[in-house]
């Protein structure tokens, strides 16, 4: 096949995305700016002494996760919840890398802004029943890892629980796989990162690793899977 068309192969998905999401360039630049800034915010909530990573990286990071959601499939009217509880979970991610903390401050304004943003994603619809998936996927997260939060040797702390329950928010939005796909994938994920550090030598078997960054990842995956 000529070069011409194996380009126009390639860059046909990309161009489609953007025909069908003519915005997506704005929430890009908006998920970038908002991570520009989640160096300073996470400074609010960690000793002056650790280190945090540089607001171009976290910009890049923050255009990533926007971009991702705007094209995930379901999102609709709560396009905006998303958007706000993943500017939040990006300074939750850092300060939990920093300190292994998720401040209640943070996880209760995540948990603001799903609960309102997803409540008026309802009321645009004109269904407002469609608010109950949401509070019972948070439900079904919070019982879940609050069982293994209980379990002999868990590492999981109750800011994890409590994490994972205002995921089950947008989570439960999305449906029910989409639920149980963001309660498995952190798991996945953070196992798949201590066997990598455990092989590069990083860390130790006994080495306790932040569990908040894997449950924000793993809901965002599952998001783009939805």
């Amino acid at each position: 096949m000529p070069a011409g068309p194996l380009i126009l192969v390639a860059s046909a998905g990309p161009l489609a995305d953007l025909a069908a999401h003519p915005w997506l360039p704005a929430v890009g630049a908006l998920g970038g700016a908002a991570g520009a800034a989640v160096p300073w915010l996470a400074r609010r909530f960690t000793p002056g002494d650790r280190h945090l990573p540089a607001a171009r990286v976290t910009a890049v990071a923050g255009a990533v996760v926007f971009a991702g959601l705007g094209v995930a499939p379901g999102a609709g009217p709560a396009l905006p919840a998303f958007l706000a509880v993943a500017a939040i979970g990006l300074v939750l991610a850092v300060v939990d890398l920093a300190c292994l903390r998720l401040p209640d401050r943070l996880v209760g304004a995540a948990a603001l802004a799903a609960v309102v943003g997803l409540g008026a994603a309802a009321g645009i619809a004109g269904r407002p029943d469609r608010l109950l998936a949401p509070l019972a996927g948070a439900a079904l997260s919070f019982a879940g890892y609050s069982l293994l939060a209980l379990l002999p040797g868990s590492r999981l702390g109750f800011g994890d629980v409590k994490l994972a329950a205002v995921l089950g928010l947008p989570l439960g939005w999305l449906g029910w796989p989409t639920l149980l796909a963001g309660l498995a994938l952190p798991h996945v994920l953070h196992g798949l990162a201590v066997l990598a550090l455990l092989a590069a030598r990083r860390v130790r078997r006994d080495t306790l690793l932040p569990l908040g960054p894997a449950l924000l990842a793993g809901a965002w995956l599952a998001a783009l899977l939805a």
